[in-house]
């Protein structure tokens, strides 16, 4: 009796161990198993400016996005990614007026080339070394195309004259310590389906705990830009971001610094504001929305407030705006010239 206990014992442990080494190899596998994604965003907004006209003689800022009169479309956002243990890709579509503005130096060759943000593949080389090769959005700035990944819903005048999207090859670098390193080479900033210049850019990063510092180098004209924030306590964070844009030859500068203070009230609601001043000088041709004098000099301080209320997968942002040039860039409700434009405007944006 003794050796049948001891027998089916034995057979009962090589039978768990067997079982474990089955379980523990399909756990495995299941995190190593490629993953496929589609994720994205739909928004639409109201909009209405306070101290000028709403009809045929409708103004807005000089800033990107978000700027049509009354009840307004924003953009289909749709991205499907695929994630494998080492090689992947992102394909970021985008409809709707938003969208059209944010590739708006495509089509340059193919007909569908309106609609792309972002085409890219990428692979990682290793823990701390990751190669993207395709179109990106900038890594410059504090905002972003997609409004769900925004506070504030209009869009700063950095992040409307910097560039929007690049298409290269850059290789990201995890330094260790909290330190990230990046190099890229690229086509001429926003043409993103080919290159028809024979030009290229070229791009860096360094980054530490949040905070980077940016570079481009692109046909003569070169930008610095600082994008970062910290969480001053657990309701409050302030975001900044700070850029220098010149180009040689006298071609003309801007500079400018904006800051994002932001307050969580209450798990589903927060307040944010948005303080940015924006000046350019010898800037000719360039400077809509602000204003500048003869010479192409001039500056905009521009306030923005916004809450932003989470229902679920849905946000609601009411947002209020001041704009305040240094030129007379806006007119008023009787059509003269101004140097202010306040208005307002309400957007809904459903993530997915």
């Amino acid at each position: 009796m003794k050796t049948i206990i001891t027998t089916n014992f034995g057979k009962n442990l090589a039978i768990a161990m067997v079982s474990l080494l089955s379980i523990s190899a399909f756990a495995q596998e299941e995190e190593t198993k490629p993953k496929f994604s589609l994720s994205g965003s739909v928004d639409a907004y109201y909009r209405a400016n306070l101290t000028a006209p709403n009809d045929e003689e409708a103004i807005a800022p000089g800033s990107s996005f978000a700027n049509l009169p009354g009840f307004s479309l924003g953009m289909a956002n749709v991205i499907a990614a695929y994630e494998g243990e080492k090689v992947g890709f992102v394909a970021d579509l985008v409809f709707g007026p938003r969208g059209t503005d944010a590739v708006f130096a495509s089509p340059m060759y193919s007909a569908t080339g309106n609609i792309v943000n972002q085409l890219y593949v990428y692979w990682s080389v290793s823990d701390d070394v990751t190669l993207t090769f395709g179109n990106f959005n900038t890594f410059l700035g504090y905002e972003v195309i997609s409004p769900a990944s925004n506070f504030n819903y209009s869009t700063s005048y950095l992040f409307s004259y910097g560039p929007f999207s690049h298409t290269g090859l850059k290789a990201d670098f995890d330094l260790g310590n909290e330190w990230s390193a990046m190099l890229a080479v690229m086509n001429p900033t926003d043409l993103t389906e080919f290159n028809p210049t024979g030009d290229y850019a070229v791009g860096a990063q360094l980054g530490y705990s949040g905070q980077f510092l940016n570079f481009v180098y692109s046909q003569g004209s070169f930008e610095i830009d600082f994008t970062g924030g910290f969480d001053v306590s657990e309701e409050f964070f302030l975001g900044i971001n700070a850029a220098h844009f010149s180009v040689e030859d006298d071609g003309g500068s801007f500079t400018g610094v904006a800051l994002y203070p932001q307050y969580a009230v209450s798990e589903t609601f927060s307040l944010g504001l948005r303080g940015e001043y924006f000046m350019t000088n010898d800037f000719l041709g360039n400077a809509t929305g602000i204003g500048s004098d003869i010479d192409g000099d001039g500056s905009v301080l521009a306030l923005t407030l916004t809450g932003s209320a989470t229902i679920g997968d849905l946000i609601l942002k009411p947002e209020i705006r001041l704009d305040s040039s240094a030129e007379e860039a806006f007119i008023d409700n009787d059509l003269a010239p101004t140097k202010s434009l306040a208005s307002v405007l309400f957007a809904a944006i459903y993530s997915f």
